[in-house]
């Protein structure tokens, strides 16, 4: 049963260490949006905080802070794996660190092939759907701060989660909704040729 649990936890861990590398590469990217100071202004991934530019120095908090939490679950995991140093009913907690730790990047941005958001990149080809949510009385963002009410929440649905961030200009909204219907259109069009290419 550990060895069950030893291999499903590095599992877990390849995978946070994949996706974490994955967005450090994809930040080298040339960024489409946001570039300038208005364009970040109007971009929040928290009520309270817009995001950071999508630059190494300007994330340098949430990439050292993620680092430090993927090195500290694998070191413990290589404590309870050789030197039986934990026990492994803490596996759990230690994937729970793991998940939580899509919070610390403060970063949203569209980059030429898919979407920056926390530790997390979106290929455009995985994107299913979007759409922008009103922030209203009935939205769990309304009330956590002034500069969300009665704006937008764009929700970006994959094939298995969806990633979101809240846009509180309308002209951020419209580029935004531009931006990704065009990618939506080219994903529709390879989807069908597939489909013909198939039969």
């Amino acid at each position: 049963m550990k060895f069950i649990i030893d291999i499903l936890l590095l599992i877990v861990i390849g995978y946070y260490s994949y996706k974490f590398i994955q967005v450090m590469i994809k930040m080298r990217q040339d960024i489409i949006l946001p570039t300038t100071n208005e364009e970040i202004a109007s971009i929040r991934k928290y009520p309270q905080k817009v995001v950071n530019f999508p630059i190494y120095s300007k994330q340098k908090i949430g990439i050292i802070v993620y680092s430090l939490n993927l090195v500290f679950v694998i070191v413990m995991f290589f404590l309870g794996v050789f030197l039986n140093g934990i026990n492994w009913s803490l596996y759990p907690l230690m994937t729970i660190l793991l998940i939580n730790s899509y919070s610390f990047l403060n970063l949203f941005a569209i980059i030429g092939d898919g979407v920056l958001c926390g530790s997390r990149f979106v290929a455009w080809k995985k994107v299913k759907s979007f759409q922008f949510l009103p922030i209203d009385l009935n939205h769990r963002y309304y009330g956590a701060s002034k500069e969300v009410n009665d704006t937008y929440e764009l929700r970006i649905k994959t094939k298995v989660r969806f990633i979101s961030c809240i846009v509180t200009t309308g002209e951020m909204k419209e580029k935004l909704n531009m931006i990704l219907s065009e990618h939506m259109a080219v994903n529709e069009k390879e989807s069908a040729l597939k489909i013909r290419s198939n039969k």
